[in-house]
């Protein structure tokens, strides 16, 4: 067991902490733009007029990008379904409509091959990852990106020997259900009110907080735009130096 202080909070008994990895430990910013704006560009190709919406709809309004917008939380399938309804609404059979989508997007991911390349470690977060491992406190990863995505962004970034198990969405199963942080735990032994919970969204506090946890710490150091943080919120992160370690 550690304790963990930020800012002027103090967790004590912590066995283990569950980092989000988009805008939390992954600078993803920059790819999401980029992918945003192909997706909305290739659906548009076969849809005319649905582009704008699209944008609006993923949280991308000119250069910014929203952080508690569909693109920057969201599941793929969450997007997906978010694009086909607009393309529904041009009279496509549902159906038709599905398969535009996932068309287009299959096709933007191969202008945009190795999502982890794309995506690099902020500053000091392998430090940090250090850090915990030396304390003793296991470190989980929960993401709403695809287990593969996940899986080699821990290889690229050499990360496996502090990643004890990770965790992503598939299927119709995403934030903020609070079983996939319960089930999170289950894989490193550990119960709800042992564990932390670090991500950079309101969906990540909110799966914190139904699933028992012992806390909630949001991030705001991962996007340009600022990030609102939800009531509730135990404390806000402004940089990895601010997380220490009082004792193991």
């Amino acid at each position: 067991m550690a304790t963990i202080c930020c800012l002027d909070r103090t967790f004590t008994d912590i066995k283990a902490i569950i980092f989000d990895k988009d805008g939390t430990l992954a600078d993803v910013e920059s790819y999401l733009k980029s992918l945003g704006q192909k997706r909305s560009r290739l659906v548009d190709a076969q849809v005319p007029g649905v582009q704008e919406p699209l944008l609006l709809a993923f949280g991308l309004e000119e250069t910014s990008l929203n952080p508690a917008g569909l693109l920057a939380v969201g599941s793929r399938r969450e997007n997906e379904i978010a694009a086909a309804a607009y393309v529904a609404e041009t009279g496509r059979n549902w159906l038709e409509a599905l398969e535009i989508v996932e068309s287009a997007f299959k096709e933007a991911d191969s202008y945009l091959k190795r999502k982890a390349d794309h995506t690099p470690l902020f500053p000091d977060t392998l430090a940090t990852l250090a850090t915990l491992t030396q304390n003793q406190v296991k470190i989980g990863l929960l993401s709403a990106d695809s287990p593969e995505n996940i899986q080699a962004f821990v290889e690229t970034y050499d990360l496996d020997s502090h990643i004890h198990a990770y965790l992503g969405v598939e299927g119709t199963l995403s934030k903020p259900d609070p079983s996939l942080f319960m089930d999170m735990c289950t894989q490193l032994e550990t119960l709800p009110q042992q564990t932390l919970m670090v991500g950079d969204s309101a969906v990540d506090m909110k799966m914190a907080q139904s699933a028992g946890a012992a806390a909630g710490i949001m991030v705001t150091w991962g996007w340009s735009s600022p990030v609102q943080t939800p009531s509730g919120t135990d404390v806000t992160l402004g940089k990895w130096q601010q997380l220490t370690f009082v004792s193991p």
